[in-house]
């Protein structure tokens, strides 16, 4: 792969051109930028904030582009045409109308750099962020690779492109087995975090229980947010279970291996209820102050965490929030900042990215051989350190159209992710007296055809004959790993759909109605 044309340096405040005093190499304010094909390597004497490296190439005018999210998405993944200024986390592909090829360029997971492109008609940029919360960072001489980096050429369609791409991005991971089918119960969808009891917890792992009908393979049922002192949504600690409700956490994961299943468990691992001096700077909410996970007393906390929750007998811990917590803002709102001006973590002396991804390390050391599902988690960072990746934003069981643009749209964009990245989860289906089970029911055969993992919020007050049936259908075809065996799924309009109506399956094509009578309400949130 070529070097590129050229290289930009932010020390300061302002973007400078780098001089390339050899081959491969550019310098400007004290920092030195590397390219050793595949690898940038960024060493720095003084204070550094951002790199930017461009390569030029002539794009049609009548290219489709396409790119990731910095953590879920929010049924905005698409291809779209060229707009210069949008910004396309962790890797793009360009799709070419009129020869129908696409390629495209895009980093290894795991990178030392929050990494973006932005793409143009004459050429693409990729966007190094390497600040330390919302400063720069003081790398005092050190150097690291910051990012490895990829070019795509034509797999024959763009589906097949972009699996081939994922594939590269991934391919330093360590060579792992393939996961067993991910399927199980949650509650979230019908009880918010609110009103329920161990008691409710076991009829949901009794009913899925009872739709799996003996399958080999055991469903999870998790106990998600609302089982602690500090309410829906809090912080730590997380030493027990509210008194009264759920006196005994260890007891809980019992009962529910008792009647058949594998118990789950939520956390919001960076947040405290408590005060206390390892806080990220400025950050809290009225659920409790976010920790700065630079500090080692904090990796310590939550690996104490880790281990209760395995001594309990959890099966599997959803670990959740984090990003936001790290970074004050959820996944739409970052953009190319990603966070406020004017912080810095306890450790200046280490970028975002990695501070972030010592900490997904330290979570799956500490979790050892139990199922860890990340929720607001950054994929490309944690790729490898999570078993189950939530790669869109919340589904609903109270308005379907929650369900259709976020749950759909993530399916469909980001499948290639799936066994590559981690186990995709697109979130819940929800089966609710709020939400029509015609459509529904059509979201839970797509999940349960994909091969990825498919969990269900069933509300006792919805369960009839037709919803038994289509539940038990689906959670047994998710079991036995779906359309896997016959060459997966596809969306078949997805280079004109953000929500695909029509897709290959193991049953040939099969096409989908995801409205409701009146199609898309632009009101829904």
């Amino acid at each position: 792969m070529s070097e590129p044309a050229k290289v930009f340096i932010q020390a300061g405040d302002s973007l400078m051109a780098a001089s390339r005093t050899e081959a491969g190499i550019w310098t400007a304010a004290g920092v030195q930028v590397t390219w050793t094909d595949p690898d940038i390597l960024v060493s720095a004497t003084r204070e550094i904030s951002r790199v930017a490296l461009r390569w030029e190439q002539t794009l049609s005018a009548e290219a489709l582009i396409l790119g990731d999210a910095w953590e879920r998405s929010y049924g905005d993944l698409q291809w779209r045409h060229l707009q210069p200024e949008r910004l396309l986390p962790w890797y793009w592909l360009a799709h070419d109308r009129r020869t129908g090829t696409t390629t495209g360029m895009g980093v290894d997971v795991h990178p030392a750099a929050f990494c973006a492109w932005t793409v143009d008609g004459a050429g693409a940029t990729l966007w190094l962020d390497l600040r330390n919360g919302g400063g720069p960072t003081h790398l005092g001489g050190r150097s690291l690779v910051a990012a490895t980096v990829r070019h795509f050429t034509d797999a024959g369609t763009p589906w097949l492109t972009l699996h081939a791409a994922v594939e590269s991005m991934s391919s330093r991971l360590p060579a792992h087995p393939e996961p067993a089918p991910i399927v199980g119960a949650n509650n979230w969808y019908y009880a918010y975090g609110e009103g329920f009891d161990q008691k409710a917890v076991l009829q949901d792992a009794a009913t899925v229980v009872e739709l799996a009908d003996g399958h080999p393979v055991k469903p999870f049922s998790v106990v998600d947010d609302g089982w602690n002192p500090g309410g829906n949504a809090s912080g730590g600690p997380w030493e027990s279970g509210i008194e009264g409700v759920f006196d005994d956490m260890a007891g809980t994961a019992a009962a529910i291996k008792d009647l058949g299943a594998r118990p789950g468990l939520w956390f919001r691992p960076l947040l405290s209820r408590e005060d206390g001096p390892w806080r990220r700077t400025g950050q809290t909410d009225g659920f409790g102050r976010a920790l700065d996970p630079s500090y080692p007393e904090v990796l310590d906390l939550v690996r104490a965490d880790l281990h209760r929750f395995r001594d309990w007998g959890y099966e599997l811990v959803k670990h959740d929030f984090s990003t936001y917590d790290v970074f004050g803002r959820f996944g739409p709102a970052m953009g190319a900042r990603l966070t406020d001006d004017g912080w810095q973590f306890h450790d200046a002396t280490r970028t975002t990215a990695e501070i972030v991804l010592t900490f997904y390390r330290e979570i799956r050391e500490a979790a050892g051989d139990v199922v860890l599902i990340g929720c607001n988690t950054v994929g490309h960072l944690a790729a490898g350190l999570v078993d189950i990746q939530r790669t869109g934003d919340d589904t609903s069981g109270r308005d379907w159209e929650r369900t259709r643009k976020m749950g759909i749209n993530s399916l469909a964009f980001r499948l290639p992710q799936h066994n590559r990245f981690f186990t995709l989860d697109a979130d819940c289906v929800p089966c609710t007296p709020q939400t029509p089970w015609e459509l529904n029911r059509q979201f839970l055969d797509l999940v349960a055809r994909s091969g990825s993992a498919l969990f269900v919020s069933v509300d006792p007050a919805a369960r009839t004959e037709q919803t038994d049936r289509d539940l038990g259908d689906g959670i047994r075809l998710a079991l036995s790993g779906g359309d896997a065996a016959v060459g997966g799924i596809e969306p078949l309009d997805w280079l004109a759909n953000t929500t695909p109506n029509v897709w290959r399956t193991g049953d040939g094509e099969v096409r989908y109605d995801w409205s409701l009578a009146w199609g898309a309400d632009p009101a829904s949130r």
